[in-house]
């Protein structure tokens, strides 16, 4: 598989679910689309409408999803903020978090906390049940990853999704490393808004991700910028016009998919796992989820994490990051199809030198 990637192939890539990586033939698409917009720009735009609605429709029936209520983003970032404002949060309200949370959106929901004036609330997670206890009169909206960044650990976004939607509390789910990743089904999972990349495990190019607004919210959301359409009735006319952007990237993503079907990525999936088990096991450090996928966070001794990360990218040629979370080192596997053994075992040997 490595051979149908652009990676250098003088660095060990242990870090996919930071940036991902196009495979060749994705990126040969991705490029065809902007030469093909750079001939013509005007016969380009004027059947993009129909493009991006079939790139949605590949896209909502990869992910579970309604291609009615789903819109390009250029990331999840992007459309967590986008529900984020359309809140209307105040004094006396509170969104309930994990301490588990992207730091991109705990700034966000701080900023716009102290801003507003209500509470945000990250609370650990020893259990679902532990978790709901958090719960109050006061919580409006509760916010969790389905596969938390820092951690890799896998949250029950369903079961909270029905609790929360029985208390009347909106849910926001960041499904940023799970499209390509695992299977999901965002219609199953039941949240009012489910965002996801699909530039990491889903392999697309650069800057496009998305964001499923179900039904009941799709006349409550506000558009990230006000521009032509928002005068439209149908929802994803209002929010999805961006002006003169570049779609190439989300006209790719049904190059990605099929890149994926076409190479049998349940057995991708299921190699790229039993390599990840076998290396923990090797390394002899705990994970914080044991039930990882293709991505493990694993406990180092006491050491400085932005040291060791340096060292193993400088000395090793090596990008596996680390870092702190609640004041406990980490170290992040990630492994993908480009991936096999020889690379975990570089990881092995340069890792215990350097702690």
């Amino acid at each position: 598989m490595r051979e149908l990637y652009l990676l250098d192939p003088a660095w060990t890539h242990l870090n996919h679910g930071s940036f991902g990586a196009c495979p060749r033939r994705v990126f040969e698409e991705y490029q065809r689309l902007q030469r093909e917009l750079e001939r013509q720009p005007t016969e380009f735009f004027r059947g993009l409408p129909d493009r991006i609605a079939e790139a949605r429709a590949k896209l909502a029936e990869f992910v579970g999803g309604d291609a009615e209520g789903l819109l390009f983003m250029q990331n999840v970032t992007v459309g967590v903020n986008a529900v984020a404002r359309s809140m209307r949060l105040g004094p006396g309200d509170e969104v309930l978090a994990t301490d588990h949370e992207y730091g991109a959106n705990d700034l966000m929901w701080s900023y716009l906390a102290s801003r507003d004036g209500f509470d945000y609330v990250r609370r650990p997670f020893e259990s679902e049940d532990d978790f709901w206890a958090g719960v109050s009169e006061r919580t409006r909206v509760l916010f969790i990853s389905h596969i938390a960044s820092a951690t890799a650990r896998t949250f029950p976004v369903a079961a909270l999704a029905a609790r929360a939607a029985e208390a009347g509390i909106v849910s926001i789910v960041d499904g940023a490393h799970v499209p390509g990743h695992v299977d999901v089904d965002v219609q199953a999972i039941g949240a009012d808004f489910y965002a996801g990349h699909c530039h990491k495990w889903l392999s697309a190019p650069k800057g496009v991700g998305f964001l499923h607004v179900a039904e009941g919210w799709r006349d409550r959301l506000e558009p990230q910028i006000v521009t032509w359409g928002w005068d439209e009735v149908e929802f994803v006319a209002k929010h999805q016009g961006e002006g003169a952007i570049d779609p190439a990237a989300y006209l790719s993503v049904p190059a990605a998919i099929r890149f994926q079907r076409e190479h049998d990525w349940p057995a991708v999936r299921e190699r790229c796992h039993a390599l990840l088990r076998a290396s923990v096991e090797r390394l002899g450090l705990e994970p914080v989820d044991p039930d990882f996928a293709q991505m493990a966070a694993l406990e180092l001794p006491e050491c400085d994490p932005d040291e060791l990360w340096r060292r193993l990218r400088e000395e090793h040629r090596i990008e596996a990051p680390c870092w702190s979370w609640n004041d406990r080192p980490l170290l992040r596997i990630s492994v993908a199809a480009y991936n096999d053994e020889g690379d975990l075992r570089r990881l092995e040997a340069a890792l215990p030198n350097l702690l």
